[in-house]
Formats: structure tokens, sequence, C-alpha cells
């Protein structure tokens, strides 16, 4: 999910530099989605993962 998140933002990088602004506008607004999930499924894991029945 990383990934899709950072190929996200290289997308947004050309196409802001090639002057097509709308599909870079788009395309960071989709990246920061993807990346506000990763974070919250990373804390997620981190939490019930440390958990361990004994």
């Amino acid at each position: 999910m990383l990934g899709l998140s950072i190929t996200l933002l290289i997308i947004a990088l050309i196409a802001a530099l090639l002057g097509f602004t709308g599909i870079a506008g788009a395309a960071v607004g989709i990246a920061k989605i993807v990346f506000v999930v990763f974070l919250v499924l990373f804390v997620v894991s981190l939490l019930f993962g440390r958990r361990r029945v004994v």
C-alpha cells in the first residue's frame, strides 16, 4: 500500500511537470488518502501484533 502511495506521488510529480494540473491534483489527493489508510493499518497491526496470549 505504501508502494501505491509513492507511485501515485511520482505520477503527480510527472503530471505537474508536464502541465496537467488537474491530473496532478487528483493523484496527490488519492495518494494522501492511501497513505493515511496505510498509516492507520500499520498502527493497528502494531497494537494487535504485540498482544500474545501466554
